[in-house]
């Protein structure tokens, strides 16, 4: 039996500012934006390559706008990434890496799987982790 992780919630204050943001500056492609009346609106939205998207809206959840810490996004190439989410106008701290002496800015040297990040804000404050996985493969 597989259990595929397909939609995750995100809780956000202003569903129009957010949408602008995931489509503008993080490139996320829009799937859904339904409303029926005041009280219930969804709006899904999939990062490029994914299988799992995000929802955000009206009616959908109780969490706190900005609740939602570390989703991940999985990249190839983590600087090329930051750049690509950097030239949309999107704030992405520096790639670092963890050493036992502690973080270190700039990538993994020798590029191994999950050991480098960079990572950004939406609007609200929900937090996005890029990773890199499969540099160089």
């Amino acid at each position: 039996m597989d259990f595929k992780l397909e939609l995750v919630l995100l809780p956000v204050s202003d569903v129009e500012r957010a949408k602008m943001f995931y489509v503008e500056k993080a490139g996320f492609s829009l799937d859904v934006d339904h409303q029926a009346g005041e009280t219930f609106r969804v709006v899904q939205l999939t990062p490029p390559g994914s299988a799992c998207s995000i929802t955000f809206g009206v009616g959908i959840t109780e969490a706190a706008p900005g609740s939602v810490r570390g989703l991940h996004l999985v990249v190839t190439d983590v600087v090329a990434a930051r750049q690509e989410l950097l030239e949309r106008g999107l704030d992405v701290g520096e790639v670092r890496h963890l050493t036992p002496e502690g973080w270190v800015t700039g990538p993994n040297p020798k590029r191994k799987d999950f050991e480098s990040f960079a990572g950004f804000s939406d609007p609200d404050g929900n937090t996005w982790v890029l990773q890199e996985r499969g540099f160089g493969s």
